[in-house]
């Protein structure tokens, strides 16, 4: 609703105001101030695009090492990782969040009729973060062999106490 107000406050602001001055309203707005990028995206330098990639390997694959003792357990014994997506302001280099996409499914087969019914599943888990971490701070704390692990910036949690609190 806080949207919604602050845009119809905007649209009868402009109707009223000279153009130059509506344009002034449109960049004092706080969409017009902020521009999120996925933070693969974000990065410039070959080490720092590498350090990305490196990590989402890295987690993905401390993920799947401990999927079978803790999250796969029960009827959804199958979930997979499916993408993580961070937002970072273009301009300030802070990251907005990060959303950790997993899926999986449950199939039983009627007896009577071979009908399979399937129970398909979707999580979006939110990691942790606090608000004014860096996406260079981010990077150094997923550096390494384990950095589903590893405590994220600014905080004693890990993405892994996030998936805990999501999956």
């Amino acid at each position: 609703m806080k949207g919604f107000a602050t845009a119809l406050c905007f649209v009868l602001a402009s109707l009223s105001l000279p153009s130059s001055a509506a344009s002034a309203a449109v960049a004092a707005t706080p969409a017009a101030t902020a521009s999120y990028v996925e933070l693969g995206d974000y990065l410039r330098g070959e080490a720092e695009i590498e350090a990305w990639h490196e990590a989402l390997y890295r987690l993905r694959d401390n993920f799947d090492q401990i999927c079978g003792d803790t999250f796969c357990e029960g009827d959804y014994s199958n979930i997979q990782a499916l993408r993580l997506r961070c937002s970072v302001d273009s301009a300030s280099g802070l990251v907005g969040r990060c959303l950790w996409s997993f899926a999986a499914s449950n199939e039983e087969i009627d007896p009577a009729t071979g009908a399979i019914q399937v129970d398909a599943k979707v999580w979006k888990c939110r990691l942790p973060l606090v608000r004014g971490t860096s996406a260079q701070a981010l990077l150094a704390a997923w550096a390494g062999e384990r950095p589903l692990y590893a405590a994220l910036p600014g905080t004693t949690k890990s993405a892994y106490e996030g998936l805990s609190d999501c999956l």
